[in-house]
Parts: C-alpha cells; sequence; structure tokens
C-alpha cells in the first residue's frame, strides 16, 4: 500500500478567495453581444460573431475573459474565442472531420487509433469552445456513455493487454465531477496492464479553480502513473493563480506538459513563443507539442504556412535550450503517431 501523504486542510490557502469552478460554470458567457460589452469592444463585431456563433456556439468562461485586454479586438486570447465572419466560409480541403476520428471511433466513447494508448471521450463538453477546435462538429450526442456502457469499455481495455496507457479527453474529462472521475480511475487501476493515466485538459486555464482541494485529495490516491497535458497557446493565459494550482499537481508527483496549437494572429511570432516557453517553464510545465492547425472546417483563419512554421520553430531551437522547445507535429487521418514537421 502507498504511504499517504499528510496534507495540510487545506492545499490552496495561499490563493485569494473566489468563486467555485461550478459558480464560474453556471456564469459562462454565452452571447456574443455580452462579450463584446464585457470587453468594451465596438458593436461592429456583433453580426458576424451572431452568425458564426449560430454554426458553433460562444461559450467562454468569465475568468478567462478577465485576462484579456479590454477594447483590444486583437487580443490574443479574444482572438480565440471570438466568432467571426471568417468561420462561415467553406475552404477546400478543410472537413468537419479532418483527423477521420470516425475510422477511429471504435465504440461509444473510445477513440483508439495509436499503439498501446487508447483515448476516452471522458466528457461530451468543454468550459470553453475554442474557435480552432478540430473537434468542433463532432458527434458528442453519440459518445455520451452511460454507466453500463462505461463497463462495457472499461472491459474491451481489460481484454486488451497491449493498452499500458488511457488517455482521458472530450470535450475536457475535468468537466466531470470529482465522483465521477474517480469512480472511472478506480475502474482502470483494476486492470493490471494499465500503467498510466494522461488527462488531456484545457479547463484549469480558463477556470483555474477547478484544481481545488477536492480534485487534490483524490488524485493523491490514484496509483497510476498520471500525466496532466494543459493546452496553453499564450503566456497571457498563464496567471499567479493558474501557477499556484500548477504546482499543486506538481507537489503530487504529477507530470504537467502543454500543447499549444499554431495559430495565425495568436502566437505565430518569435517572441511570443519564446516568452510562452519561459512561462510554462517557471511553472514546472514542459513544452510537450506545437499542433499545425488541424483542417477543421471554419477554422481556416488560423493556419500558418508550413514554411513559415519551419522556419519559426528552427528560430526557437536557436534562441532556446532544447528541453524549452516543443516538438512541431501535425495530425494525420489514419498515422501511427503524431508526425514531426521537418
Amino acid at each position: 500500500m502507498p504511504v499517504k501523504t499528510v496534507m495540510p486542510e487545506s492545499r490552496l490557502i495561499n490563493l485569494q478567495p473566489s468563486l467555485s469552478w461550478q459558480e464560474e460554470m453556471q456564469q459562462l458567457i454565452c452571447t456574443p453581444e455580452e462579450l463584446l460589452s464585457c470587453l468594451e469592444l465596438p458593436g461592429s463585431l456583433l453580426k458576424a460573431a451572431i452568425q458564426a456563433a449560430d454554426a458553433f456556439p460562444l461559450r467562454v468562461p468569465r475568468a478567462f475573459v478577465r485576462k484579456m485586454k479590454k477594447g483590444d479586438v486583437n487580443d490574443p486570447l479574444l482572438r480565440q474565442v471570438l466568432p467571426i465572419r471568417d468561420e462561415l466560409f467553406e475552404k477546400p480541403n478543410y472537413s468537419i472531420d479532418p483527423l477521420l476520428e470516425s475510422d477511429s471511433n471504435v465504440a461509444k466513447g473510445i477513440i483508439h487509433k495509436y499503439q498501446g494508448r487508447v483515448l476516452l471521450m471522458a466528457a461530451p463538453s468543454c468550459a470553453v469552445n475554442c474557435r480552432y477546435c478540430f473537434r468542433r462538429h463532432f458527434p458528442y450526442q453519440d459518445n455520451n456513455p452511460s454507466r453500463d456502457e462505461w463497463l462495457a469499455v472499461f472491459d474491451s481495455i481489460r481484454a486488451d493487454s497491449s493498452i499500458t496507457e488511457v488517455i482521458f479527453s472530450g470535450g475536457d474529462p475535468l468537466m466531470n465531477s470529482d465522483k465521477q472521475l474517480a469512480w472511472m480511475v478506480e475502474q482502470l487501476e483494476s486492470i493490471s496492464h494499465v500503467r498510466r493515466l494522461r488527462f488531456h485538459t484545457r479547463l484549469p486555464v480558463v477556470i483555474p479553480q477547478r484544481i481545488d482541494d477536492s480534485l487534490l485529495n483524490w488524485l493523491d490516491s490514484v496509483t497510476l502513473k498520471t500525466v496532466f497535458v494543459l493546452h496553453i497557446n499564450h503566456a497571457n493565459e498563464i496567471d499567479r493563480d493558474l501557477a499556484l494550482r500548477i504546482d499543486q499537481l506538481r507537489v503530487l508527483g504529477i507530470t504537467v506538459l502543454n500543447q499549444a496549437v499554431l495559430l495565425k494572429g495568436v502566437n505565430d511570432t518569435l517572441g511570443v513563443q519564446i516568452e510562452l516557453s519561459e512561462k510554462l517553464f517557471s511553472c514546472g510545465v514542459l513544452p510537450y507539442y506545437l499542433h499545425l492547425l488541424d483542417r477543421v472546417q471554419g477554422a481556416a483563419h488560423f493556419e500558418c504556412a508550413h514554411d513559415d512554421a519551419l522556419q519559426l520553430h528552427r528560430q526557437m531551437q536557436e534562441n532556446l535550450p532544447g528541453y524549452l522547445v516543443p516538438k512541431l507535429v501535425a495530425e494525420e487521418p489514419n498515422h501511427g503517431s503524431k508526425t514531426w514537421v521537418v
């Protein structure tokens, strides 16, 4: 039996009092009118924002909006969440399923693409709708398993001894209650060949309060080697609150990595990428992947040219130590791994 660490009454006593993550979820900004008003942005943006939000709803936590600069339509965080007219134009070579995940969606709630790893759609929604999301058209309504269906998923993992790592994705897995997450992890811990558990999550970035005492307490009891892969695209997304909560994950021995998407007008300059890597490392987070944009319909305006991306990555290698340079990758349909861009 692992030796339990005796922890203080609250792990987060140094943080200022704030709303719970559930309260933040109840106060999401879901209309372009409110987002523009909060940030004192011109009404001329409203018509296009409403049209684009009809196709892919606006959804953004107030905690994330508070990190944006008022009056700046080019704020790099705002650009990731504000619906705009460019989303409405269909582009050649862009599709609703750019990674052909439907081919790997072998059962409800499970995507099996890579050897030794399986991805579970642990939640059907996110706290924020990023406008470049490659799953903005994903059929979540068909991938929301019941308790019995989850048990069947775990039985399928139990029957495949090649699976050593399980990835909780979605949506965002931390949209689940701690009780539900703990139950799912208990099922995995009963499978002898599963050794690692990975969370792919953006929720702590947009609502840092999600990393609270309740979450930390049950994570402390997990016996699987646990990895959190955060999704942070710009250094402005990292504030003191998030940094302190990341530190609490690391106190538990959890490995924390970051994956970003290279986005035109958001983080496609050398200075921005250097600042992001440096700020991540100051929080104990290692840059992991820098993804080229997945060509999902509605996101073409975010794409950076392949040669520009490659040149930027080479400049990062020249200006940063190797451990602060994320791998530049693309995800291609029906490939057995990410493709390194060289």
